[in-house]
């Protein structure tokens, strides 16, 4: 599907301002360090200002405040913020795609399941005894909707996604290849040499707007619920273990673990490979950097990094003093020697 823009008709939509030809016209994307004729691309990080001066795409789209220190050979359109428009682009755009509607032959879709209007099933999808799935969902071939799931409406599940029996999943989520939603949790109780499984018995219930990345794991809760709460983000490769709660618009990198009956506050950002014990509770709008390990309670607003993390400002004066240990240990070996000797002089 070939669509094309002019530099008008988006300055229209993003009601931004026009530098330059507002007759080109560009359909497709590019990246600004490698910007081709006839796409558009866009200006946000201040690490790439010097390519606007060479990038070969036909439009850019730069901030209101963006100055520029010599000539452009793009047309610039201004907006209020380059990567939100650019989002704001993109949406436009996946939304005029044909979609898919419809259920594919060799899907199996249960007698007592329940599909909503303008429903896609792929083919190979499997949908189980009692299952409901909403208007204008779309399940993607070799997805497995289990017994008594329920979907709402506008929610894609892509190829591969496995949701166990009684999840619950909200209306204009995404869920992509690979996730598994509702996975026993990791409960055993030790009997002298074994451990025994504890049967997991709740489910796992997912907010409206929330999007869960390739690989990701959600574990069912042992009773009640492993909540995600609505707008909550999560990259791919995420491990969110039983009883878990993800507060509102919550957002993590990949291959974050969170361990059991932990609590996540609302608007937090982890960066990747953050790790959480159990048990514990972060505040909202906490900032926990990549690769930290909590083990304790974050108060809300923290800004926190390492591992076992401390806040960031305590973290980069102890990074400037890492690499000097081994001379101060040095010097301290010394200083003792010294004061050794000093000791031994006065005795005699």
């Amino acid at each position: 599907m070939q669509i094309s823009f002019t530099a008008k008709q988006i300055a229209t939509v993003l009601n931004g301002t026009i530098e330059g030809d507002s007759s080109v016209e560009v359909n497709n994307f590019s990246r600004i360090e490698d910007g081709k004729p006839g796409t558009l691309t866009f200006l946000a990080n201040p690490k790439y200002t010097h390519y606007i001066y060479t990038t070969d795409a036909s439009i850019v789209l730069v901030n209101n405040d963006f100055v520029a220190e010599r000539p452009i050979k793009a047309t610039l359109v201004r907006c209020f913020n380059a990567y939100a428009a650019l989002a704001i682009l993109l949406d436009m755009v996946e939304k005029m795609k044909p979609q898919k509607k419809g259920i594919e032959a060799m899907s199996f879709v249960a007698d007592t399941a329940k599909l909503g209007e303008n429903v896609y099933v792929g083919a190979f999808s499997y949908i189980a005894e009692g299952a409901v799935v909403g208007n204008n969902s779309k399940i993607y071939p070799q997805s497995y909707i289990g017994d008594n799931v329920t979907i709402g409406d506008n929610t894609i599940i892509y190829p591969g996604v496995k949701i166990y029996q009684g999840c619950i999943i909200g209306n204009n989520c995404i869920i992509h290849s690979g996730a598994v939603i509702g996975s026993d949790g990791f409960g055993f109780a030790p009997e002298g040499e074994i451990y025994k499984k504890i049967p997991q018995m709740g489910i796992v219930r997912i907010e409206d707007d929330v999007e869960i990345g390739a690989n990701t794991t959600i574990d069912r809760a042992v009773m009640d619920a492993t909540v995600i709460h609505k707008g909550v983000k999560l990259d791919n490769l995420i491990q969110i273990a039983h009883n878990v709660e993800v507060g509102e618009n919550t957002v993590m990198a990949a291959q974050v673990g969170i361990s059991g009956s932990t609590k996540v506050g609302k608007h937090c950002m982890f960066g990747g490979q953050v790790g959480l014990g159990g048990h514990i509770t972060i505040g909202d709008n906490a900032n926990i950097g990549a690769q930290s390990g909590i083990i304790s309670n974050i108060e809300p607003d923290a800004k926190i990094l390492g591992s076992p993390a401390v806040p960031v400002k305590d973290f980069f004066r102890s990074s400037i003093i890492f690499p000097k240990l081994p001379e101060m240990y040095r010097q301290l070996a010394q200083l003792q020697k010294e004061i050794d000797a000093l000791k031994a002089n006065k005795h005699e």
